[in-house]
């Protein structure tokens, strides 16, 4: 029996993985303490129907963008002293980010730029575990649409 599914047959060189990726504050500097990090976003639509239509249709509405990762603490960091300080003020700090994944492959890269983040959600203040390495989870809003500086190349 031949393979149905040709196009699942993957050059292993091309798989990409989390050592090939990597997040920057605004200043170009990698947040190296950064563990994971995630962006996505979440499309809202709104359905209606035309009279003498069957068929309901949708429309987008808005969308959110969010930005989480996760960092292993070594020291305080700036973000955190930051974060603190919004707290005792009220006053949020805001963010500026870089996404980066680098094929090695190729070289090419896919940099995404998130402007305007503002902690949403929850944040973890300490978080400590028997026998696990001591982590702080990010959560937060970016309020400018995701500008795509580069792209991966299809090789």
């Amino acid at each position: 029996m031949s393979v149905l599914n040709n196009a699942s047959i993957v050059d292993v060189r091309k798989v990409m993985s989390g050592k090939d990726g990597g997040l920057y504050d605004e200043n170009g500097t990698l947040l190296v303490s950064t563990e994971s990090f995630q962006s996505s976003v979440a499309v809202n639509n709104q359905t209606y129907q035309p009279l003498g239509d069957a068929q309901e249709h949708g429309t987008m509405s808005s969308y959110k963008v969010t930005l989480q990762f996760s960092e292993i603490i070594v020291e305080t960091s700036e973000f955190f002293k930051q974060l603190m300080e919004g707290l005792r003020t009220r006053r949020m700090p805001v963010w500026n980010f870089r996404g980066m994944v680098r094929s090695p492959y190729d070289g090419s890269e896919e940099q995404t730029v998130y402007r305007d983040c503002v902690p949403d959600g929850n944040i973890d203040i300490q978080n400590m575990k028997v026998g696990e390495l001591y982590k702080r989870t990010w959560s937060f809003i970016v309020n400018q649409p995701p500008e795509l500086q580069s792209y991966l190349q299809n090789a």
